[in-house]
C-alpha cells in the first residue's frame, strides 16, 4: 500500500488556492515548532460567506495537501460551516493521512480557525 493516498499526491503537486490575496479581511498563521510547518491563511470574507481563500505554507508534501484541500473544503461556504472544519474531515477528504502527519491537517484547521479570529477581531465591517 502507497504511503500517500492519491489525492495528497494531486493536492501535493497541484496544490489549490497558493498565494496571497491583497484584500483579504481574515489572515491567520500558525505553525509547528517540532516539525517546522507554517501555515498562512487569507480569508476574503464578504456577506457572512468565503468568497476567496488562499494559503501560503513552508513544510512537507502533507502540510501542502492539507492546506489545499481545506480551502477547497471552505471556498464558497458560509462562516458558520468554516467554523465547523475538523482537521479529521481534512484528512478524510484527502483520504487520510498516516499516523504521524496528522498534525498537518491539525495545522490547517489552525490556521482556519486563526484567520476567522482575525476576520471578528479586525477585518469584520459591519
Amino acid at each position: 500500500m502507497a504511503l500517500y493516498s492519491e489525492k495528497v499526491m494531486d493536492h501535493f503537486r497541484n496544490p489549490r488556492n497558493v498565494g496571497v490575496l491583497e484584500d483579504a479581511n481574515g489572515i491567520g498563521e500558525v505553525g509547528n515548532a517540532k516539525c517546522g510547518d507554517i501555515m498562512k491563511m487569507y480569508l476574503k470574507i464578504e456577506d457572512d460567506t468565503i468568497k476567496d481563500v488562499k494559503f501560503e505554507t513552508f513544510g512537507c508534501g502533507s502540510a501542502i495537501a492539507s492546506s489545499s484541500m481545506a480551502t477547497e473544503l471552505i471556498k464558497g461556504k458560509p462562516v458558520s460551516e468554516a467554523r465547523k472544519l475538523t482537521n479529521k474531515a481534512v484528512a478524510e477528504a484527502l483520504d487520510g493521512l498516516p499516523d504521524y502527519k496528522m498534525h498537518c491537517s491539525v495545522l490547517a484547521q489552525e490556521a482556519i480557525e486563526a484567520a476567522l479570529k482575525d476576520y471578528e477581531e479586525n477585518g469584520k465591517k459591519d
